[in-house]
């Protein structure tokens, strides 16, 4: 529903949206530019009486002094039968040039206003306002429960790019699109009366008029009484009518002076709440705030962006929902999927689970976990396959799910398959399927499978738990589950390294370019320093489509493309599809490869220490990263592998980045020589000194396999307890990032 609540207002609103904000912009220029060529003599400097007393030695006509709130002085006069209008230097009374309003932002301001439309644009404009705090507030409860609560508001987010550019603006620009957007409701609601502008200072006429000769205009006590700083206006008496007064207006107040005496005739003050409107009025157009005036303008420029991203965000959304064929009644179904997502990326890999088990015989009813029924007739298994949103909660396709499983007092016989779908970065990593099956299971219900998960949408790790479905069914049940990929581009084997024979453990660097002679690759192409390469940087992953297969297998990248070639470390499996197909690739042979982005497992900028930690080939992007540390950033590598005659990858390179301090210290363990000592080994035996580095700040990125992973954060978990911390903290904290397979 929150979704729903932040997406619809966007979608209706997006054009005005735009337009106000884009105007909004332009207006804010205003005030800066204004106060960047206006004199600004100091509180308590200059008086009225002496501003009006210099003006008259070069305006014997003057008629008026303004002041605008960026602290501009205009005098308005008569010369020779003609009017004008100068600013004037408030410390001489000179002028300094002539005062021309632009008819550009009059019309800017209009459009702003109105939209050009008078009062039903006026109404559409604070509509417009009303819903820009509505995005704001529902944009950052959605962040909210995203990242698991408000603590983690600030933390790092993933996600494809506009989605990270719509959040990151997001966040940046939500204080000022608040302050923008209630300001400009309220100014909006006092147009139509339904707020208050309170009661500007309207003094009564003076009845009585000394009407003795009038003194000089720099001698009047009550002008002299004035700062410029507070001036808003002067007007001046009629030439040679001793009955006529000087009317003054201040940031105070109003009121009548007497032009023989220089005292008040009468004076009366601004109340609290016109005050207060004039305030609100500061605060959206940043008239007399200036520089707060360009931070809304500023903010102001993200809401086109966002509402690019937020639209391409819902369209792709709206196309990712399910078109499921032959889908049964609740009533009439063998099988029944229930489905917890939150952005729909979940329903893509329950239409497969369903139209495989539509081919296979199986009458299925698919649906979203909120629509459990409390009786299922004919069924005879039920799958969960959910999602898992912020800090383990529900998604929004299933956030009522576990009130109705409540109410649902008879223990039904139907055996349960519960398979969750999340990341394993995040601490609560597929926390909402792990507490379904642990409600399941405290109520009685049988269990089909035993719970499983997905980590990032492997679609590997989705066909091995497909097996094991097809294995409980009696049938052959392959899952082929093909996600949408960017297209593909073919790449050469230019290069490769092999090691790890003499282990059994056979393992390639293998090094791609672009195939020489098209497109960028060409001579131009070579002289603009062009790779013909996607770009990448070391950390993304790089999908490679082997022969006869529709799936994808990801390998990280331990190059960027500035470097000329991909380069990926890549060990063969006896049954590895794709290891065994790279392994066999000669030089010049070549491969379908796409590049998923994978931005958060890079390094941290700045001088904190980077601990990098990993096991086997999962060196790779490790390597790519020292290779790239060209400000000496402290590196420190810890690696395992099984021998260091047979596969120390990368030895001779890293001895290079030793000597030239890419790498500050090198760790390195061998369970073939060092009594099956691994990786996490290395870690304890080194306690102390990476102890200190976390307290220095140090960040850590790890890359290898699933056990070896776990077992490094036990071993951590160990190192940093007498720092109060643990490695969920360090999550928390953006110092701790994995890229594990």
């Amino acid at each position: 529903m929150l979704r729903q609540f932040h997406s619809l207002p966007g979608l209706i609103a997006a054009l005005f949206v735009i337009v106000l904000s884009v105007t909004g912009a332009i207006l804010s220029l205003d005030p800066a530019l204004e106060r960047s060529g206006a004199v600004v003599p100091a509180a308590g400097q200059v008086s009225v009486a002496e501003l009006a007393g210099k003006v008259a030695e070069h305006y014997p006509g003057a008629e008026q002094i303004e002041r605008t709130p960026s602290g501009t002085l205009i005098v308005y006069y008569t010369r020779d039968g003609q009017v004008g209008a100068d600013r004037v230097d408030p410390r001489t009374g000179q002028g300094i040039a002539p005062h021309e309003p632009s008819s550009f932002s009059r019309w800017v301001k209009n459009l702003h206003r109105s939209l050009l439309l008078d009062m039903p644009g006026r109404a559409v404009a604070g509509i417009t306002a009303l819903m820009m705090v509505v995005l704001a507030v529902s944009g950052a409860m959605l962040l909210a429960a995203r990242l698991g609560g408000w603590r983690q508001l600030l933390h790092p987010v993933r996600g494809t790019l506009s989605q990270r550019l719509h959040i990151e603006l997001g966040r940046v620009a939500i204080l000022g699109l608040l302050l923008s957007g209630l300001t400009g409701a309220y100014l909006s609601a006092t147009t139509f009366g339904l707020a208050s502008e309170g009661v500007a200072a309207e003094p009564e006429f003076p009845l009585e008029v000394d009407g003795g000769p009038p003194a000089a205009i720099d001698a009047l006590p009550a002008l002299k009484a004035t700062d410029v700083s507070d001036l808003r206006e002067l007007v001046y008496p009629y030439p040679n009518d001793p009955m006529d007064m000087y009317s003054l207006s201040t940031h105070q107040g109003a009121g009548y002076i007497d032009q023989a005496s220089g005292e008040w005739l009468s004076y009366q003050s601004h109340d609290a709440t016109h005050q207060f409107y004039e305030f609100i009025y500061m605060l959206h157009t940043g008239e007399g705030l200036w520089w707060l005036g360009l931070i809304l303008g500023l903010a102001a420029l993200t809401v086109p962006v966002m509402a690019v991203t937020g639209t391409i965000i819902w369209w792709k959304r709206h196309q990712s929902k399910p078109k499921l064929a032959a889908n049964s009644g609740p009533t009439a179904a063998d099988s029944v999927i229930l489905v917890g997502s939150e952005g729909n990326t979940t329903w893509s890999f329950v239409r497969t689970l369903h139209d495989s088990l539509v081919q296979a015989g199986h009458r299925v009813h698919t649906a979203p976990m909120n629509q459990l029924a409390p009786r299922y007739r004919d069924a005879k298994r039920l799958f969960i396959l959910t999602a898992t949103y912020g800090d383990g909660t529900a998604p929004s396709s299933a956030n009522r799910f576990l009130a109705r499983l409540e109410k649902i007092t008879k223990t039904p016989e139907l055996p349960v398959a519960v398979l969750g779908f999340g990341d394993r970065q995040f601490p609560q990593f597929c926390g909402f399927a792990k507490e379904v099956e642990a409600t399941l299971a405290a109520k009685g219900w049988p269990q089909l499978l035993p719970l499983d998960t997905i980590d990032r949408q492997s679609t590997q790790e989705f066909a091995r738990w497909g097996h094991a479905v097809g294995k409980v069914l009696g049938i052959d049940l392959t899952l082929v589950h093909t996600p949408v990929r960017p297209r593909t581009t073919v790449l050469e084997l230019a290069e490769r390294v092999d090691y790890g024979a003499d282990v059994q453990a056979p393992t390639a660097v293998l090094r791609f370019k672009a195939p020489e002679g098209g497109g960028k690759t060409g001579l131009l192409g070579r002289l603009l320093g062009h790779t013909g390469l996607p770009h990448f940087e070391a950390g993304d992953l790089v999908g490679i489509l082997p022969p006869d297969s529709h799936v994808p297998r990801l390998y990280s990248l331990a190059s960027a493309s500035k470097d000329g070639t991909l380069e990926i470390c890549v060990r063969q499996h006896p049954s590895g599809l794709c290891s065994g197909f790279l392994h066999a690739l000669p030089i010049g042979g070549t491969i379908d490869a796409f590049i998923q982005p994978n931005q958060n497992f890079r390094p941290a900028s700045g001088k904190a220490p980077i601990v990098l930690i990993g096991a086997g080939t999962g060196i790779g992007p490790l390597v790519g990263f020292i290779r790239h540390n060209k400000a000496h950033q402290a590196m420190h590598l810890y690696w395992g592998g099984r021998s260091p005659q047979s596969d120390f990858l990368y030895e001779p390179e890293l001895n290079v980045y030793l000597e030239d301090r890419r790498l500050t210290k090198l760790n390195t363990t061998f369970s073939r020589v060092d009594e099956r000592a691994y990786v996490q080994d290395k870690l304890i035996a080194n306690g102390p000194e990476l102890r200190w580095l976390i307290e220095k700040g140090a960040q850590i990125l790890v890359c290898g396999g699933r056990d070896m992973a776990k077992n490094v954060m036990a071993a951590l978990n160990d190192i940093v307890a007498p720092l109060g911390m643990d490695v969920a903290t360090l999550k928390a904290q953006g110092r701790y990032r994995e890229d594990v397979y």
